[in-house]
């Protein structure tokens, strides 16, 4: 997510230095627009409408890894980072407990990756062609729903 200051929309991703997009594994049965909804709910309770989004394609991540990526150029107002909530959940790795995938939400700049954002992320970000995105309109606002899941009523 792009915003009109040539900003990235970011998560930070718990017990780690670094800053990250929302994503997340692909379930069965669900194609990879489906997946970006899905995972940038569960890790922002941000809700996308899967029209708006423009299809990046696939690109390695790691080895054994690969991110399909889906673009959303927003007005710099169009939601308040503060009020995202995350989800999921993974174990903590000394106390097996439940812990929050994400711990933290900001507006990043695209110009400076190397400052914030991990090495093979930053690689990926920079094959993007941000020209594009920039033209496209930008969305006004998103909504947040912090209780309850994307496609269900509440």
């Amino acid at each position: 997510m792009l915003n009109t200051q040539r900003e990235l929309f970011v998560c930070h991703a718990t017990g780690t230095p670094r800053w990250d997009l929302p994503k997340g594994t692909q379930d069965a049965g669900e194609s990879a627009l489906q997946t970006a909804v899905r995972e940038t709910w569960e890790e922002t309770s941000l809700m996308l409408e899967p029209p708006t989004l423009t299809d990046l394609g696939s690109f390695d991540y790691l080895p054994a890894k690969r991110l399909h990526l889906f673009a959303l150029r927003v007005a710099s107002d169009a939601f308040d980072p503060q009020r995202c909530r995350c989800h999921s959940t993974f174990p903590h790795h000394a106390t097996g407990l439940p812990t929050l995938e994400v711990d933290g939400y900001a507006w990043k700049p695209l110009d400076r990756l190397h400052e914030w954002c991990g090495k093979n992320m930053s690689r990926v970000l920079s094959a993007i062609d941000w020209s594009s995105i920039e033209r496209l309109p930008a969305i006004p606002t998103v909504p947040l729903a912090v209780s309850r899941t994307p496609g269900r009523p509440s």
